[in-house]
């Protein structure tokens, strides 16, 4: 009855994690949730405020499908000021989310078994895109060890004539990481000497940084790479917007003809609204940023320090994002673990799943990222959740390990 298709993806964990933990909460039970990937706090007032206005002028019809042109300029003023790179409205596509501009965009630039190269852990939707597309994934797995930095010599090792793009996501989700300009200064000199590689800077975490870091990507460390770098963004992280649903992308203006294209023939124009949110969100006061920031990292060393704090559990203290990313290789490989671990259950899942049954604490598991050695959570909850939740986890940690 189904297509063939259907066997190329899968459903998203974090999405249905994100649901059992609804589903729990609304028959009573007292769940902790650190799976979902989006700020705890409103949209700021300001923007909601323009939203209800443009509502009352009647903006709520059809737009361009590609985005209104106030909001395209917005972004793009954007980029000339924080990067000084310069595009055109038609280098610029408004999206149903950050998702669908990668949807849109591997359906545009992939024929059946061209390789994409992604980094593990990655973000649980990139291969299932990747494959839809009937694009092919080639993993390369970083480690704990090294923060889950790239290694150059990995990725020298798997670049060839077949490959079609590469996947940069820096802040990271799983894992918190945001890579230096140095790290990314060797990559963008290797991937000049693959010019036919089209280069994905996935971006949307790209305001949550701590400690002072200040943001850049492969294209503000050599913007000779522009005419095939394409830059994915959005508001949903930075303004906490997930349900307004607008993301956009930045790109050589053939691919994003293509892309606009597709979505022509797919959802067509984001939401008329949500494009009038974002225009504020881009053009209006930045300032509440800073609370933001201060909550996050705030509970980003709650967080580690009580991780830190429970024997066997490896974690290094994220730098962007608001997810953390532990390993806990050795819990996995203790006797109570193994027993109570189903057969053909990855360890990642069975410990999310015990952990769930017995404390009531939900944490997205590893192998979801590609690296089954670890978890990942959210810290874009309350610190009284954190602090309830991370007790849980260490009862459960000392009840498998004594």
């Amino acid at each position: 009855m189904l297509s063939k298709r259907m066997n190329l993806i899968t459903p998203s964990v974090t999405l249905e994690i994100t649901a059992k933990v609804k589903e729990l909460t609304a028959q009573g039970k007292d769940v902790i949730g650190f799976g979902a990937g989006e700020p705890d706090f409103d949209t700021p007032d300001n923007i909601k405020n323009y939203a209800i206005q443009s509502i009352k002028d009647g903006f709520t019809k059809y737009t361009p499908v590609s985005g209104i042109p106030e909001l395209k300029k917005a972004i793009i003023q954007k980029y000339e000021k924080e990067y000084n790179l310069s595009y055109n409205i038609k280098e610029v596509i408004v999206s149903c989310g950050g998702k669908q501009v990668l949807f849109n965009l591997f359906l545009a630039i992939l024929n059946p078994g061209d390789e994409v190269i992604i980094f593990s852990p990655y973000w649980v939707s990139y291969i299932d895109i990747v494959q839809f597309a009937e694009g092919k994934a080639v993993i390369i797995d970083t480690t704990f060890e090294n923060q889950f930095m790239p290694d150059i010599e990995e990725l020298k090792k798997v670049l060839n004539p077949k490959v079609k793009a590469i996947i940069l996501n820096s802040p990271s989700n799983p894992t918190g990481v945001f890579y230096p300009g140095s790290l990314l200064r060797e990559l963008s000199k290797l991937l000049e000497e693959y010019p036919n590689v089209i280069i994905v800077t996935d971006d949307i975490y790209e305001k949550l940084l701590y400690d002072g870091l200040q943001f850049t990507n492969i294209l503000k460390e050599n913007p000779k790479l522009k005419h095939r770098t394409i830059i994915v963004n959005g508001v949903s992280k930075t303004y906490s917007m997930t349900g307004w649903r607008i993301g956009f992308g930045l790109g050589p203006e053939a691919i994003i003809n293509a892309m606009d294209t597709i979505q022509s023939q797919s959802t067509s124009n984001p939401t008329s609204i949500s494009q009038k949110a974002a225009l504020a969100a881009l053009t209006d006061d930045q300032s509440f940023l800073n609370n933001f920031l201060k909550s996050f990292s705030e509970r980003r060393d709650l967080i580690y320090r009580m991780l830190n704090s429970i024997p066997k559990v490896k974690v290094f203290k994220p730098q962007g994002a608001f997810y953390i990313f532990p390993d806990l290789s050795e819990i996995f490989q203790s006797d109570q673990f193994l027993k109570q671990k189903k057969l053909n259950e990855s360890n990642s899942m069975a410990f999310t799943r015990l952990l769930l049954e017995i404390e009531n604490v939900a944490v997205i598991p590893g192998v979801a990222f590609g690296n089954d050695n670890c978890i990942r959570l959210s810290y874009a909850i309350s610190e009284e959740q954190i602090r309830k939740g991370v007790e849980r986890i260490g009862n459960f940690v000392y009840s498998l390990i004594q």
